[in-house]
């Protein structure tokens, strides 16, 4: 062999950098999730009188009490094919106010309980950054921790997971939308979370990544992030991709927040495409459809 062709040998035992194709899987409460099989629809539960999105399941149009209402739309998305539920008690949307912890709690976790015991085989995530509510969720039935501030200052959220051995989902935030280079620097940004998460005793394959579609990013960012998003696979990790009704959508087709399905579509088609194993969304049957389809071409 010339010395030309050695010259790109690798030391022997050293690895190549690029993580393997299979990730493995991930048992999340009564499920186990073989990465890579197909993608998994995980169906959003807004406990908020303010979500973005107009999903808020306090608005005060609602006749029944809150856990019925959260019932009831957890099994239509049961029923219409979600793999997961996440349950969230507090709106994420730009200016929305902060919810005190006595309040997250009071919304977060009736509705947690009467979930898992309407839906026992159905494993529930739940949305938050405060460790009580945390703790409380996961009494009450919750088996996977959405830390939104997973690249945050805080390991809190995942010290918790690691302590109560459940998987971590691991987003990707920043408090300004400024950066050189947006895909290097939020994977780096990930980067450095995974291994805080692990650092913390959270297993490496109860590791789940979030690119933070919309959070700490510009619609430009974000539209930036859906062009490269099989770039996350470096990470060597599941990626969720959190799309559904977001205002880059809006922004780009001009439309409000209730006419966003086919916008949100395209990402989910995009995302498989790309290779993510999670879609976050609202409205679950036609993206359980596009995701369907989409496997039967790409993953075959």
């Amino acid at each position: 062999m010339s010395s030309r062709s050695s010259s790109v040998l690798l030391p022997e035992g050293a690895g190549s950098g690029v993580p393997p194709v299979d990730l493995g899987e991930t048992s999340i409460g009564p499920v186990t999730f073989r990465w890579g099989a197909r993608t998994y629809l995980m169906g959003i539960v807004n406990v908020t009188p303010d979500s973005f999105s107009g999903d808020g399941l306090m608005a005060p149009a609602k006749p029944r009490s809150l856990v019925e209402v959260a019932v009831a739309h957890a099994r239509r998305m049961a029923a219409e094919g979600a793999d997961i539920l996440v349950i969230g008690g507090e709106s994420t949307r730009p200016g929305a106010p902060p919810v005190e912890e006595p309040e997250e709690l009071r919304r977060v976790v009736p509705v947690v309980r009467a979930v898992r015991e309407a839906l026992p085989a159905l494993p529930i995530s739940v949305d938050t950054t405060k460790p009580g509510v945390a703790e409380a969720s996961l009494e009450a039935g919750a088996n996977l921790l959405n830390d939104i501030w997973g690249t945050g200052s805080s390991g809190a959220i995942a010290r918790i997971a690691a302590e109560r051995n459940v998987p971590l989902v691991v987003m990707h935030n920043r408090h300004e939308a400024r950066y050189v280079n947006v895909i290097a620097e939020v994977i780096a940004d990930l980067e450095r979370a995974i291994e805080r998460a692990v650092a913390a005793g959270v297993p490496w394959d109860h590791i789940i990544v979030d690119p933070g579609m919309g959070f700490g990013k510009t619609p430009e960012q974000n539209l930036a992030l859906l062009h490269d998003l099989a770039a996350f696979r470096l990470l060597g990790r599941p990626v969720l991709l959190g799309m559904s009704r977001k205002s880059t959508v809006g922004i780009v087709l001009g439309l409000p927040v209730t006419e966003r399905l086919e916008g949100t579509l395209a990402t989910t088609a995009l995302g498989v495409a790309a290779g993510v194993d999670i879609v976050r969304v609202h409205d679950v049957e036609p993206n359980s459809r596009v995701a369907r389809m989409c496997d039967a071409i790409v993953r075959r």
